[in-house]
Formats: structure tokens, sequence, C-alpha cells
């Protein structure tokens, strides 16, 4: 149920809303400024695009079938730390993906949208900070 819901809740974004980057990344920039000193090279938004393209993968992946997101992220959580983000700033962006989507869905979001994918980010929020452990919680 939860991978349908948080489905739908992405189906519903796309209707609305042509690119969620810009939203997604205002929001981030907001939350966290000092992470947008590390896009200034990304000129025309293509970085971006493509980080929470696969983001959005990932979090489909994760409600799903579970083949690689787990493991995806545990890595990511690493290479970001070499990049100098550290995991309490990396964890921030599943929830502004989240908080995003809740805005662009608009009247749409239901209360069971809401349930899921607040239970999603609880257990992506394991993996992001158990970077060095493979066990799988509930999905």
């Amino acid at each position: 149920m939860r991978a349908e819901l948080i489905t739908q809740s992405f189906e519903l974004a796309a209707d609305a809303c042509e690119d969620l980057t810009p939203l997604v990344y205002r929001r981030l920039f907001a939350q966290q400024p000092q992470m947008e000193a590390m896009f200034v090279r990304d000129s025309n938004g293509q970085v971006r695009g493509e980080m929470l393209a696969r983001v959005i993968e990932a979090i489909l992946d994760f409600v799903g079938e579970r083949i690689y997101a787990a493991t995806l992220i545990q890595c990511e959580v690493v290479t970001h730390d070499g990049y100098d983000v550290p995991p309490e700033v990396f964890r921030t962006f599943f929830g502004v993906v989240a908080e995003t989507v809740r805005e662009v869905v608009g009247d749409a979001w239901t209360p069971a949208m809401d349930e899921a994918w607040r239970g999603t980010l609880v257990d992506l929020d394991y993996y992001v900070t158990h970077s060095d452990q493979s066990e799988t919680v509930g999905a």
C-alpha cells in the first residue's frame, strides 16, 4: 500500500508541476543554506535535475522491490561525506522532496499519503544514519 501511495503522490505532482527541481532545491537551500554554494557551477540546473531524478527513482525502488535503493543510499551518504556533506545534512533531502511533493499536490494530498511518506522517511533515515550496515527495515 505504501508504494502505491508514494507513487500516486509523485504522479499527482508530475501532473501539477512540469519540473520539481527548482522547487525542491529552493526548499533545500532555505533549510540548508550552506548547500547552495556546492551547486555554484550548476548554472543550468542540470546536475540538480539529475540528482533529483535519481533520488525519486531510489525512493520508488525503496518503497517497491528494493532491488538497490537501500545500498545506494548508504553508498551515497559516504560519497557525499567526501564532498563535505555530513549525513545530518544529507538526510534532510528526502524530507525536502516529500514536503515539496505535498505542497505541489495540494488538496489532492491525503492523510494516507502523509502516513506513507512519514513511514518511508523514517525507514530512509535508518539507512542514512546506518550507512555502514546493510540490514533491511520494513517497507
